[in-house]
């Protein structure tokens, strides 16, 4: 084990430009926390059950004795030059809305600061616990994505503890949906098959959204005391 800390400490967290004990603290357990990962999902073997499966995340968790959660973690470092696998994106929330873990191979944006879109199936997950949900969702630029969300609840203490119940989504690009068992019952050629989601209220720009929560900043707000529309924000007429 000392080897493995002085591995860690001589090759990134000493060339790196963090500049605070809590942030070489923090480097330090995430990257041991990479490290456990591949020793218990190596890269090669995982990789090709992976493919094998069709990424079938449940068939994977059991193959290779690790949570919902790992798989979907360990999907997302895939990305070996030459020998890449899907480029997932992977977001974890709680049921308030708040983000405790977040990576983005597909290219998706999330919001840093601010509420998630409600129309994005990671948060109807909490409706159905330990069920899996599939979405094609669609983003304001008309980029699509396939995305798979569960409930996952975390073990961190005995009888009358907490528990914690949080929401994981893994997704990619629809172009890749024919590599994932997920994609077989959607019809990913049908735009209207596809959900309209947002990264946040205030950055989404649709208008046509009955679940906004509020207006965005980027146009008028359309407030008609007299129309009650979809959205209390809907832009005025031009």
């Amino acid at each position: 084990m000392s080897d493995i800390h002085t591995l860690i400490d001589d090759l990134p967290v000493r060339r790196s430009r963090l500049t605070t004990p809590d942030s070489v603290t923090l480097c330090r357990v995430a990257l041991a926390s990479y490290f456990a990962g591949a020793v218990l999902m190596p890269y090669q073997p995982f990789l090709a059950a992976a493919r094998e499966l069709r990424y079938d995340v449940e068939l994977l968790e059991r193959r290779f004795g690790v949570s919902f959660e790992q798989v979907c973690h360990r999907l997302t470092t895939m990305r070996r030059p030459g020998d890449s696998g899907v480029p997932f994106h992977f977001i974890r929330v709680d049921i308030a809305g708040n983000i405790s873990k977040r990576f983005s191979a597909s290219g998706i944006q999330f919001a840093r600061f601010s509420g998630l879109c409600p129309r994005w199936n990671v948060h109807s997950a909490f409706m159905t616990p330990g069920m899996v949900r599939i979405q094609l969702s669609r983003m304001p630029d008309g980029t699509t994505y396939l995305c798979v969300a569960r409930t996952v609840r975390q073990s961190l203490g005995g009888f009358g503890a907490a528990h914690p119940l949080l929401a994981i989504s893994l997704g990619c690009e629809v172009s890749h949906a024919r590599h994932l068992v997920y994609g077989d019952s959607l019809d990913v050629e049908n735009p209207k098959a596809a959900v309209p989601i947002g990264i946040t209220c205030r950055l989404c720009e649709r208008t046509d959204c009955d679940q906004r929560a509020f207006p965005p900043i980027q146009q008028r707000l359309g407030i008609d005391e007299n129309v009650r529309g979809a959205t209390f924000y809907t832009p005025p007429a031009e």
